[in-house]
């Protein structure tokens, strides 16, 4: 008797396996492994890289990805943080399928991490381009002046106290910083003709920190098409050879918190960073 239930249970078990391969087998022919498209956004100021570049190597490594799009609604940002996702960008784009997704606004770093993408794709009234560097320093000089507040230097190197607030910026210093925002300048502008297959003379023509609406954009070379993010994750699939209606994954939404631990309240200290630190002092 107890062989008999052994039995009967081990017949019922395999069964139900057999109908579950079924299942899934039917299943993948349905949705072929390898027909999903990865959506990354970069949403607000560019403070950090990290977040962005993770999702990027993550998507890169998952062979039932064949696609990546890109959403960027972003005004630009740290120098650094551009350029690293844009190295990222272009190093995923090698091995798949890139389309960048242009929101309402894709400027100065927004821009840059896009260039190297396989495809851009903005809207009509999408703000972009703003290919330049800036560099703000306060000058509250008058003001401690006025006050009688002075500030007492010690320092190792003529230029160790370069772009101090307390004082204005000497005809020295200023040659020093717009000599690193030519150089900066020069990197954005190069990784924008090599992402655009464009000659830097080209490029050089329009950027001179201007923006453009997304059909201006489209007629310069910056952008290949008009349309949504609909149109863009369509777009990726065609390019990746998915056929039908593609999967679309992504990470989950943020958080009210994690918006304001990255958003309003970096961007707080992002102003108030002492003005020895250069780095965040020159931006996208």
């Amino acid at each position: 008797m107890k062989n008999r239930r052994i039995f009967l249970f081990g017949s019922i078990f395999l069964g139900f396996i057999f109908f579950l391969s079924v299942i899934i087998t039917l299943f993948q022919k349905q949705i072929p492994i390898g027909s999903k498209v990865a959506l990354v956004r970069v949403e607000g100021p560019i403070f950090e890289s990290k977040t962005a570049v993770n999702e990027l190597k993550g998507y890169l490594k998952d062979k039932s990805i064949k696609a990546i799009v890109l959403r960027v609604d972003s005004p630009g940002g740290g120098v650094v943080a551009a350029q690293e996702i844009y190295a990222e960008v272009l190093r995923a784009s090698a091995e798949k399928k890139i389309v960048v997704s242009m929101g309402a606004l894709a400027a100065s770093g927004g821009y840059y991490i896009s260039a190297p993408a396989t495809k851009i794709i903005a809207n009509p009234g999408t703000i972009t381009g703003s290919i330049g560097v800036i560099m703000e320093v306060p000058n509250i000089k008058g003001l401690m002046d006025k006050i009688g507040i002075k500030s007492e230097v010690i320092k190792s190197g003529r230029n160790k106290d370069l772009a101090s607030v307390f004082r204005g910026i000497g005809t020295e210093e200023r040659a020093i910083l717009q000599g690193v925002m030519d150089d900066v300048h020069e990197q954005f502008i190069k990784a924008v003709a090599d992402g655009r297959k464009m000659p830097v003379s080209k490029v050089k023509d329009f950027a001179d920190g201007r923006v453009f609406s997304g059909k201006q954009a489209l007629k310069l070379g910056l952008v290949d098409e008009l349309g949504d993010l609909e149109a863009a994750i369509k777009s990726a699939a065609l390019l990746a050879g998915i056929q039908g209606e593609p999967e679309v994954v992504s990470k989950k939404e943020k958080t009210v918190l994690h918006d304001l631990l990255n958003g309003s309240i970096m961007e707080i200290l992002w102003k108030r960073m002492p003005a020895t630190e250069l780095k965040y002092l020159y931006r996208f």
